[in-house]
């Protein structure tokens, strides 16, 4: 007999009871005397008897399934991030089913929808929007839900996100340090609060420096390369191009970085380039991308343990953990005659400034 061919019947004989104790020793009833528990556990053990989850979850109204929908799973830091969630849920005893919203509306509903209909236990969302009436809803019957990432504002549900704003403003105190004035941005989708927030944490630190941000500075993007690249065309046809252009996310960073060479332009010696969200790669392009990283690790496992709170009614608490720049030479560190921001030329090609929140 394998193990996948056995029954709660054939568990009930080898212990000598019935179906219906061996069915409450296995759903952990308080019911069941020492002794007979410990022959079904037995029996268990030796016929190798594995419960059918689905059989199990409707008794016990769980699943130990988790839903994770991500903006993009072509994003690296999104590529991470699902992993991270899977193994901290896999360690908690959950499986996780990811739904990739390629940055559309219609298919992050179309997932939450699916996800739901499958009796998940709780849900993990990085909305592309800000406005999902089906979320919204989810909300309001109950559903244990986590904002990761990104958040909708006014909503009742606890978020694990990173705070970037003061990694901008040791970014734009490195460039400024640097020498550069013209800097310019590309800027994510103003409906995402991520886009949103990077603009006005840039805009804020360039008026720390007496530096204004011009609209023509300004490239809206969507968080896909294509965005960056077209961003970065456009910067170039300029009468007078930025000097650095920071991208707000890795994706769009690549797009600008093609825009660049397509115009037989170097990096950092003809214009600065640099990204939020680090990621491996750019260590070993030429020159390596200064950059600001996230603890993506971390807010994915955060993330993990803050829906199984809700699942198991408790409060969590919103989490916000500090994003660092990482600096290299993709804005001019190594030029003749450039500086730190505090006007010390620097030795290695990485370093790395942490930030608070």
């Amino acid at each position: 007999m394998t193990p996948s061919s056995v029954g709660i019947k054939d568990v009930a004989a080898e212990a000598g009871v019935s179906v219906a104790t061996v069915s409450r020793v296995l759903n952990g009833h308080p019911s069941v005397s020492p002794a007979s528990r410990t022959r079904v556990l037995a029996a268990v053990e030796a016929l190798g008897y594995r419960p059918n989850a689905v059989a199990r979850s409707l008794r016990t109204d769980q699943t130990r399934t988790l839903g994770l929908v991500i903006s993009d799973v072509l994003n690296p830091y999104f590529t991470e991030l699902a992993r991270s969630v899977e193994e901290a849920a896999r360690a908690l005893g959950y499986s996780v089913i990811i739904g990739n919203a390629d940055e559309r509306p219609e298919l992050q509903d179309h997932h939450v929808r699916t996800l739901l209909d499958r009796r998940i236990d709780g849900l993990l969302v990085s909305p592309t929007d800000g406005g999902s009436p089906l979320m919204l809803d989810a909300v309001r019957a109950g559903t244990p839900m986590v904002f990761v990432d990104r958040w909708i504002p006014g909503v009742d549900v606890p978020v694990v996100r990173s705070d970037g704003r003061q990694a901008v403003r040791d970014l734009v105190a490195h460039l400024h340090g640097l020498g550069h004035r013209r800097l310019a941005i590309i800027a994510g989708p103003a409906a995402t609060t991520t886009g949103s927030e990077r603009v006005e944490a840039f805009r804020e630190a360039l008026r720390e420096h007496g530096i204004a941000l011009p609209d023509a500075y300004i490239g809206q993007g969507d968080f896909q390369a294509d965005s960056g690249r077209r961003a970065t065309e456009r910067f170039l046809a300029l009468p007078e191009p930025p000097e650095v252009v920071f991208a707000a996310d890795n994706l769009m960073a690549l797009g600008a970085l093609d825009a660049l060479r397509a115009h037989g332009l170097r990096v950092p010696d003809d214009i600065g380039l640099a990204a939020f969200d680090d990621i491996p790669w750019f260590v070993h392009t030429d020159p390596p991308v200064t950059a600001i990283a996230q603890p993506t690790a971390d807010l994915g496992r955060a993330a993990v343990h803050a829906l199984i709170d809700r699942i198991e009614g408790r409060s969590p608490q919103s989490v916000i953990l500090p994003a660092r720049l990482v600096v290299r030479r993709s804005c001019g560190e190594h030029l003749p005659g450039r500086g730190d921001a505090r006007g010390h030329a620097r030795d290695e090609d990485t370093s790395v400034r942490r930030s608070n929140p």
